[in-house]
């Protein structure tokens, strides 16, 4: 029992966020969070051992896994009829906003392939990033090979920005993959954590068709 204060918090802050990307209409990444924060009710459901807890808890499940079923059906709806468009707007010098949490959103089961197209890389400290991405790319695909796994990588002189997942999403971000500033130090808060990396002005506009181009 000890440990249920924790979950609940956890839970709470969790459907917190939910709500909140919910009434922004950022559906997408509302899903995932609701998704996670009733996984977290229901731990806790499972931990307490009082009756009128229990009951609570299962009313308060129902109500999010109800809404985040009536998100997942508009989201559906929308995407069928090639009308899902949401924008992110992240304001100068705001953090928050690493690789993870703009794309896990669209990381979805059946995923096997992603393009990313970003052709402007020119600031030392973007290039410092574009290295340490292409030798990690290069590790990894290595890795993968012995999983029999391929992991293609090309370079072309398109002058578009923009990310397209196998599964439909079009993320397209308007300073490309480098909107953060540059980190005051090699010790300075976010110089590897991207979450606390304070970011330059830019929108996402993130768009879902079926039709998606094939390598």
């Amino acid at each position: 029992m000890t440990q249920v204060p924790g979950m609940e918090t956890s839970a709470i802050s969790v459907l917190k966020r939910a709500v909140e990307l919910d009434q922004s209409s950022r559906f997408q990444e509302s899903l995932v969070c609701y998704q996670e924060g009733i996984q977290l009710l229901m731990d806790v459901l499972k931990a307490v051992k009082d009756d009128s807890k229990k009951v609570h808890y299962r009313q308060k499940i129902k109500s999010y896994m109800d809404r985040a079923e009536q998100i997942k059906v508009h989201v559906n709806q929308l995407k069928e009829e090639g009308k899902y468009h949401e924008q992110i707007r992240i304001a100068d010098d705001a953090t928050g906003y690493s690789y993870e949490v703009l794309f896990r959103p669209y990381v979805t089961e059946g995923l096997t392939e992603v393009w990313v197209e970003d052709p402007y890389i020119r600031h030392i400290h973007q290039g410092d990033n574009s290295s340490q991405q292409a030798s990690a790319l290069s590790e990894l695909k290595q890795s993968l090979q012995s999983q029999d796994v391929c992991l293609d990588l090309q370079y072309s002189t398109f002058h578009d920005r923009e990310i397209r997942f196998d599964n439909g999403w079009i993320i397209k971000i308007g300073r490309g993959l480098d909107y953060f500033k540059k980190p005051k130090g090699r010790f300075s808060i976010g110089y590897c954590d991207y979450d606390l990396r304070q970011c330059q002005e830019t929108t996402v506009d993130i768009f879902h068709s079926k039709h998606t181009k094939t390598l």
